[in-house]
């Protein structure tokens, strides 16, 4: 790989002039620390936990923190493959209706008397077709990302209803279901299975995005994509990639779902798309694309569950919860929108000093 390769496959965050002495690195650190991506919304985590702390007696309690870990696990899963195609420069509106229709595809599977493998292929093969047809219609045949997701929501959203007749599968009898069962509901001494599923996804996303040729190329063709193409970056086989990583993540979340509700309902969501796309942007992922990573949208899904549980625990009816995900989900956008302009004018100060410099010896002499 050669230097300018190198430079293009960077994620958006590197110095573009090149590899910094180590004062700049200093000073680069003491940046992310004072304006990074996470402050903002950590800083708002702790608010609101301090504040249910002081309310909610119960809100600080293990059972009640493991509870939130439980309850948004498929928010988290869903989360983490958004996470990569917002990274692309996308969005995939067809996560809640694609997950839907694997539970649907998973619940008849067991009720129909599959064993466990082939009922669990069944959902991840679903939703990972799913993923692939998105991403081929819009890399091959160049369709707005908008209209191929948003016809994919309600495609899938109506075949969810149409392929058992709108009716929920109950599932809480069939002899398949109980490994499913005992790994969404069980612990390992104080620690929930899910709660080490989580952390092992997450570990393994990062890896992916930080250390492989894919996260990079994924990065420097959200960020760019004439640029990467010209570095030798394959595009559509980048952007089938994060939309079947979505689609696959929207299997392994109807799995957990059904898991959750010993059932697969027929209907989506309606909070779900949004929550999942709030989590993201909350995190820091940029909704242009080339910025971001996994654990912004850890601690995007972590507040957004928290704000939730809150609001539970302060008996405020849930119809508020979409209202509150809605204005969470605008001002995170408006923060990174306000945050990479002040770093576009940070960056034009720092191009414009020498010239600046120039000027004033020039004068002097």
């Amino acid at each position: 790989m050669t230097d300018q390769q190198s430079a293009v496959l960077a994620p958006r965050d590197d110095d573009p002039t090149g590899p910094p002495d180590v004062g700049s690195r200093g000073r680069a650190w003491r940046q992310r620390l004072s304006l990074g991506r996470y402050t903002g919304v950590i800083v708002a985590l702790v608010v609101v936990a301090v504040y249910l702390t002081i309310t909610e007696p119960v809100f600080l309690t293990w059972d009640n923190l493991m509870n939130i870990v439980k309850s948004n696990s498929v928010i988290f899963v869903l989360a983490m493959g958004a996470t990569f195609v917002v990274i692309s420069g996308g969005i995939d509106l067809s996560v809640a209706a694609a997950m839907t229709a694997a539970s649907m595809i998973f619940g008849l599977a067991l009720h129909g008397g599959w064993s466990l493998l082939p009922a669990l292929l069944a959902a991840l093969g679903f939703g990972l077709g799913i993923g692939l047809a998105n991403g081929v219609l819009i890399a091959k045949a160049h369709i707005s990302f908008l209209v191929v997701t948003l016809g994919a929501l309600s495609i899938w959203s109506s075949f969810a209803l149409v392929v058992n007749g709108g009716q929920t599968v109950s599932v809480f009898t069939a002899t398949a279901f109980t490994p499913i069962k005992n790994f969404v509901n069980d612990d390992v001494g104080p620690i929930p299975l899910l709660l080490i599923f989580d952390a092992l996804l997450v570990l393994f996303a990062a890896g992916v995005l930080r250390y492989t040729a894919f996260g990079r190329a994924l990065f420097a063709t959200g960020s760019n994509q004439e640029a990467a193409r010209l570095n030798g970056i394959s595009i559509s086989r980048i952007l089938i990639a994060v939309y079947a990583i979505a689609g696959l993540a929207a299997g392994l979340a109807a799995i957990l779902q059904v898991g959750r509700l010993t059932a697969a309902s027929a209907t989506v969501d309606p909070t779900l798309l949004l929550t999942v796309l709030a989590a993201v942007l909350i995190g820091g992922t940029s909704f242009t694309g080339g910025e971001g990573g996994v654990l912004g949208t850890v601690i995007g899904v972590i507040f957004l569950g928290v704000v939730q549980n809150g609001l539970t625990l302060s008996d405020v009816s849930t119809f508020w919860q979409g209202t509150v995900s809605g204005v969470i989900l605008i001002a995170a956008v408006g923060l990174g929108v306000l945050r990479d302009r002040g770093y576009n004018l940070r960056q034009r100060r720092v191009a414009r000093a020498p010239a600046d410099q120039t000027t004033a010896d020039t004068t002097a002499a």
